[in-house]
């Protein structure tokens, strides 16, 4: 079972997707105001969350914050109606997982939230790990040595590898015959060792690095 939480201002908007996702198998939908969102979260126990971008009198970035800050943390799916320039950065780097435009299919935003459940990232316009990775840090940055791979163990190297080659957790997991949490973990301390925001980045990194 996937538990979605979608977090909007608007009252038809919330129960609009409540309705829609709820109608995939396997989900369960709950639905917050900003105002208590955070608490809502913590209380459903949610995988996954739809975060409205534009909420007059509300900050998402705030919102997003408080929602990473969680343990453990649902992935974040930024939602908006239109491409706002710089915004799928700014999510990426505050902890999005993703990246949603409202006119999206239906089949696409469930595609979406198993992948989101699952670790995977998504963007909407669809947005390279590099192209999205530049956005994020300035050109050169991992090519500095502070971004050495040499203090990263081997079974971290394996996880980084298969991240390149544009793995989920959950099929990360299979090749590794290890456990999810256990991937998440790796993904993690990845994150640390090399000090970049997300997935997003990790795997561009170890692009450069030779790994895919």
């Amino acid at each position: 079972m996937v538990r979605v939480l979608v977090i909007d201002d608007e009252a038809l908007v919330r129960e609009a997707l409540r309705l829609l996702v709820s109608s995939f198998p396997g989900f369960e939908v709950s639905v917050s105001h900003p105002v208590g969102a955070v608490d809502q979260a913590r209380r459903s126990q949610a995988d996954v969350v739809l975060l409205d971008l534009l909420m007059p009198g509300h900050d998402w970035l705030e919102l997003l914050a408080g929602l990473r800050a969680l343990e453990p943390a649902p992935a974040v799916a930024v939602l908006t109606a239109s491409e706002i320039p710089g915004a799928v950065g700014a999510a990426l780097r505050a902890g999005a997982c993703g990246f949603l435009l409202k006119d999206m299919h239906p089949e696409f935003l469930e595609h979406s939230l198993r992948a989101l459940a699952a670790g995977g990232v998504i963007c909407v316009p669809p947005a390279s790990a590099e192209a999205v990775a530049a956005e994020l840090m300035p050109v050169g940055v991992i090519e500095e040595p502070a971004l050495s791979l040499d203090n990263v163990t081997e079974r971290e190297r394996e996880v980084l590898m298969l991240l390149a080659l544009g793995l989920q957790n959950a099929e990360i997991a299979r090749q590794l015959n290890i456990g999810v949490t256990t991937v998440k973990t790796h993904v993690g301390v990845l994150k640390s060792k090399l000090g970049v925001p997300n997935r997003v980045v990790l795997a561009s990194v170890a692009q450069k690095a030779g790994l895919a």
